[in-house]
């Protein structure tokens, strides 16, 4: 299968590069895969769409504050994203892997500094860009990041020197039912959800469950293979209690918010279409020709061309579906990408 076959076109400037005022005043395109029927509408009217038992299952890992900017001994600016921690010193020591920019003049026993006295140094290259780096600060390590980091937005969103926008990323690159820390990318599908929107679905009996599914850097990774099946996914980290897969294997019809809860759903759904609590890594790489066991309905957001997100939305819907719905949120002005507008698909 040919990755080419999965691009289109899109104008840069629907690229969003801010939320939408209210977060469940985003666009929504409903699209019926079995009648192809499309409808323009709002997520706030998300809850009309769904039914009286129906199981709605969100992502509450919650993005960490990953990216910093330090200075090298020479003075030059340096910027890095953490992706995964290795190991706690102390409390206020950890060594994480992480993505610098630039990297061609950084070696093992580089330092680093930062605000408030916190430095780094690097004790490893592990591969391209990615180094491992030990942190020590004057502060917990977690209250520093908290305090200085800033929201590990996606590169084609541009921020530069805005404190403003900085500021408000911090908030709104962030579900409200975010929870569990660990993802250096937001599960964005569910950054439409409001406390409404969630009182609404509860009240016309539609089942909220949750489960965690910590967003790493390979989101953000291009497929790099002509052909889709040689393309290999980064692992994530993934937990579903025991309460949750009680809730979904009970249900009829199970809505999936986002790409994230897709693929842990997925990841551990037997042949039966049940699934057990688990605590895991999942690699999973849904494209077409991938039969869904579990996942009825997805809650998604428009993704990049030839990314995996893109090739999931395909495997569920239809290639030629998913393209027609493309063109037409082109054609609508549909905003596009992590802080877009979404689609339900049924």
């Amino acid at each position: 299968m040919q990755l080419e076959n999965f691009d289109y076109d899109l104008p840069e400037e629907l690229i969003a590069q801010h939320p939408s005022e209210r977060r469940d005043h985003s666009r929504m395109m409903v699209v019926n895969r079995r009648t192809e029927n499309i409808i323009h509408d709002y997520f706030f009217n998300l809850p009309e769409y769904l039914k009286e038992g129906d199981v709605l299952v969100i992502n509450d890992s919650k993005v960490i504050p990953a990216r910093l900017i330090g200075k090298k001994e020479t003075g030059g600016s340096i910027e890095m994203l953490l992706l995964s921690k290795k190991s706690n010193e102390s409390v206020q020591s950890s060594t994480w892997e992480v993505l610098l920019k630039p990297a061609k003049r950084v070696q093992i026993g580089t330092r680093i500094f930062f605000e408030n006295h916190c430095e780094a140094v690097i004790n490893d290259r592990i591969y391209n860009k990615i180094w491992v780096i030990t942190f020590k600060a004057n502060m917990n390590f977690d209250r520093f990041l908290n305090q200085y980091g800033s929201a590990p937005l996606p590169p084609y969103i541009k921020r530069k020197k805005d404190t403003t926008a900085r500021d408000i990323d911090r908030d709104r690159y962030q579900t409200i039912y975010a929870k569990a820390p660990g993802s250096v990318a937001a599960p964005t599908a569910g950054l439409h959800f409001s406390n409404d929107v969630l009182k609404a679905l509860e009240k016309k009996g539609v089942h909220i469950a949750s489960l965690t599914l910590h967003v790493g850097y390979g989101t953000f990774l291009p497929i790099e293979t002509d052909h889709v099946e040689s393309h290999v996914m980064e692992k994530e980290y993934f937990e579903i209690s025991k309460e949750t897969s009680d809730i979904i294997n009970k249900a009829e019809n199970v809505i999936a918010v986002g790409t994230t809860s897709t693929r842990a759903i997925e990841s551990v759904t037997d042949g039966n279409g049940n699934i057990n609590p688990s605590s895991s890594h999942s690699d999973l790489f849904i494209y077409p020709g991938y039969r869904f066991k579990r996942v009825n309905s997805l809650v998604t957001n428009f993704h990049l061309p030839k990314s995996s997100l893109f090739l999931l939305v395909c495997a569920f819907a239809g290639k030629e579906l998913m393209h027609k719905v493309y063109l037409q949120a082109i054609e609508h002005q549909y905003r596009f990408y992590s802080y877009g507008d979404c689609m339900l698909i049924l």
